[in-house]
This record gives structure tokens, sequence and C-alpha cells, in this order.
């Protein structure tokens, strides 16, 4: 249950929220805003600087760095659809976002978040065939198969939240309307509906459980194959160049599932106001930005690939 017993006669339908956001920075707000402002920056200049190195440079036109420069395309518009209202929020004081506003918010981060899941899951299962399969890897990991992963994925993460916004849509607000996060989210802005939402919360948990579930063990399966086919491997170093092209993709997935799997696959809508903060952080503002650090640190072809085009630009002689 949430909220007081509604009845007809005594609500007022609520069109706005306020998002509380970080409650206790009080007198260092503009420091955060600085500190969020530089980390959205360079998100968004890494994931751009990744996504039009894939695409300038044809020695980077494979399945593997096709899907890269996706998840960079993918991290642009997940940061959007929530870094620059946080940003607003810390300079403002009314912090409002309007009702119809929220639901957007919701339902941007959701999809492009579940585009994310599927995106990871595909990458690790291009992963098992270059590894496990590398002699049938190149007719069956083809261009063509890579658009329509791709595709698919996005196609995929657009329709994912369409069942629980509607049924938040159809909620009573009749206040309070203080949402206790740093963004809108279903956790937070179901708490805050006046009557049942026992069915909100166990359709957002099934669809959860089965989006963030089904992939992450998709991807483990992919990877104890992956294990498997390279212990068979004789030499260290072939052991250590086939491990070299998962550990950038292992390491995003670890970061990111590990905060959402405790975010949202769970019947309980809230630990706590500032675990949920702290988790929303991770996955909402730390894996997109440390992504690009990820692939272009660990990855020498990328590293390469971007002084080839600041070399073209006159950039870097």
């Amino acid at each position: 249950m949430s909220g007081e017993p509604w009845t007809p006669g005594n609500w007022s339908w609520v069109t706005e929220f306020i998002i509380l956001g970080f409650p206790h920075v009080q007198g260092v707000q503009a420091y955060l805003f600085v500190l969020l402002l530089l980390i959205y920056i360079t998100t968004v200049l890494g994931n751009l600087l990744i996504f039009l190195v894939v695409r300038l440079d044809p020695r980077l036109h494979t399945p593997m760095y096709h899907f890269v420069s996706v998840l960079s395309l993918l991290e642009l518009g997940y940061t959007a659809a929530t870094i620059p209202k946080m940003l607003s929020n810390l300079l403002s004081e009314e912090k409002t976002i309007s009702f119809s506003g929220c639901l957007l918010q919701i339902y941007f981060f959701h999809s492009l978040g579940a585009a994310e899941c599927y995106l990871l899951t595909a990458m690790a299962y291009d992963r098992y065939l270059a590894i496990c399969q590398p002699l049938h890897y190149p007719t069956l990991m083809t261009p063509a198969l890579c658009a329509r992963i791709s595709i698919g994925c996005w196609l995929g993460g657009l329709a994912g939240p369409v069942a629980e916004i509607s049924l938040v849509s159809r909620l009573p607000f009749c206040g309070p309307n203080h949402i206790q996060h740093i963004f809108c989210d279903f956790p937070p802005v179901l708490s805050l509906a006046c009557t049942d939402t026992s069915v909100n919360v166990l359709v957002d948990f099934v669809i959860n459980s089965c989006k963030i579930l089904a992939t992450f063990l998709l991807i483990l399966s992919s990877y104890v194959q992956i294990i498997r086919t390279v212990l068979r491997i004789p030499s260290v170093a072939g052991k250590t160049k086939a491990f070299s092209t998962c550990a950038s993709h292992l390491t995003v997935v670890l970061i990111f599932y590990g905060s959402i799997l405790f975010m949202y696959v769970r019947l309980k809508k809230s630990y706590s106001l500032d675990y949920d903060r702290a988790l929303a952080v991770i996955y909402s503002v730390l894996t997109p930005f440390l992504n690009p650090f990820i692939y272009s640190l660990r990855n020498k072809d990328i590293k390469e690939a971007v002084r080839r085009q600041l070399r073209r630009s006159g950039i870097l002689r």
C-alpha cells in the first residue's frame, strides 16, 4: 500500500513533482554542480569520440567495434535523460518537474537502459562466437546481422517500459509530491501514489526480473563457454590475447549489472533513500562516465585509431 486510502472526494490531481535530489549537500551544491557538469561533459565527449572514431576508421569496421559504437550512442541518450535535469535542480530553488515530464524521463531512462542490457548481451554473444567458433565467425556475425541485432536492441528497449508507464499514468497522486530521489524513477514515484500500488510493484518486478536477470544469465553463460575454450588454449600468450578481447566488455557488465540488479530486481520498494541514491549515481552517472575510459585506455586499436584521426585533422603530428 502507498499513501492514504483514496476516495474521489479527498484528492486533487498532482501536476508536478519536486525532485529532492541530494538533500544532504546544502552549502556545497555549487561544487557538486561543477563536478557533475565536468563528469557529464567528459561522458559526452568520450562516448562521442569513440562513436565517431569507430565510424570513421575503416580498420574498426568489425562486429565488436560496431557494437562498441552503438553502446557509446546509447550512453549519450541514457545520460541525457537524467543528468541535465539533475544539473538544473542543483542550481534551482524549486526543483520541479511536470507530471508528463517525469513520465517521459522514466520512459527514456528505462528504455535506453533496457537497450543497453540487450546490447551488452549481444556483445557477449559476439565474443562467444569469435573465441569459441573462430572458423565460422566471419560467416555467422555478418554486417547485416550486426545491423539487425543493433536495431532489435533499440526497438526492444523502446518497447520495454510501455506497460509500466501506462500503469503509472493511471494512478491518482494527491500529495505529497516530493520525490525522494535524484531523478524520476518507478519506485520513488510509486511511493507517492495515494492508492494501492501492489500491482505496479509486481509488474515492475516481473518485467525487470525477466529483462535484467535473463540478459545477465545469457551473458554469464557466454562467458562460461568462453572461459572453457580459453583454458584449452595451450599457450599463455594465446590465453592472454583471448581474454584481453573480453576484458573491457566484462568490466562494463560487472559495473552496470552490479548496481541495477540490487536496485530493480526486488519486491521491496526501497531499502533506504541514501542506498537508492548511491546505486542511482553508479548506474546513471559513473558507468557511462567510465565506459569511454574502459574501452579506450584498455584498447590498443581504439587508441591507435584516435591518433590516426588526430593526425588527419592536423591536431597531432
